[in-house]
């Protein structure tokens, strides 16, 4: 296989997303511009490796199991969700909310595992969801930790698409978000992905200190009282911080 078809077999795997999960031979030739003659030799071989699975009624296909397998395998295998397990089931069953753990990846934030208070096992079977960071509490987190000319090229390439009607859709208001949360040490999220949930997120630093996950905790957004949201930030901040020094990320003290 040539290095051109090896790139053409990994576009079409990522025409399969949460809108697009099932596509025919016609649909792919569409959206790479490739012969169907091309694209069908492509998926065979895909679908023959457990890569892509085809179904027999509509002959359309979607993503096959080695792909969960293979996300399997990643998502145990990350440090982040082995040094992060231990402290988020702690921070979940003082907070009584679910805990999330979530990378940076392409300006999204993938999930890779959570965990909700009581449960003695962590769910990271497979990486996911993927939110766009903008209106996200993890993707704010890391956003506001990250240089300004970073964050000037992530708003260069990213469409501030509204989800909700509290998403933040202009450059100005993210830019102000995200102050608040570098001062604040968390960034929030009301609503702005999923009605009715509400979210807090905490950077984690890695050995480099660079942003590179982020812990969350979620609810209802009725939930949250002032209160509680100030004792909740500061036992996520506390939990993120613990899993940054497992990640090998040494903060200076600040000059008297």
């Amino acid at each position: 296989m040539t290095i051109q078809s090896v790139n053409r077999a990994m576009d079409i795997l990522f025409l399969f997303t949460n809108a697009t999960p099932r596509l025919g031979i016609t649909d792919m030739s569409k959206l790479l511009g490739l012969t169907k003659p091309t694209v069908h030799g492509l998926v065979q071989t895909l679908a023959q490796r457990g890569f892509l699975y085809q179904d027999s009624e509509t002959r359309k296909y979607s993503l096959g199991l080695k792909i969960h397998e293979l996300g399997t395998i990643l998502s145990c295998t990350l440090k982040i969700n082995q040094v992060g397990a231990g402290p988020a089931r702690r921070l979940a069953d003082a907070t009584n909310y679910m805990i999330r753990i979530a990378i940076w990846d392409r300006g999204e934030i993938l999930v890779t595992f959570n965990v909700f208070p009581g449960s003695q096992t962590i769910n990271y079977q497979q990486l996911g969801p993927r939110v766009p960071a903008y209106c996200s509490a993890s993707g704010k987190a890391l956003l506001s930790m990250m240089p300004s000319k970073r964050i000037a090229q992530y708003l260069k390439e990213t469409t501030l698409k509204p989800f909700t009607p509290n998403t933040i859709t202009t450059a100005k208001d993210l830019k102000k978000e995200l102050e608040k949360a570098r001062t604040n040490g968390y960034a929030e999220d009301h609503e702005e992905y999923l009605p009715g949930l509400f979210c807090v997120s905490a950077p984690i630093f890695n050995q480099s200190g660079n942003p590179y996950a982020a812990i969350s905790v979620s609810g209802g957004f009725h939930f949250f009282s002032n209160e509680e949201l100030d004792t909740i930030s500061q036992q996520m901040k506390e939990t993120a911080a613990e899993i940054s020094r497992s990640m090998g990320y040494f903060q200076q003290a600040t000059p008297l």
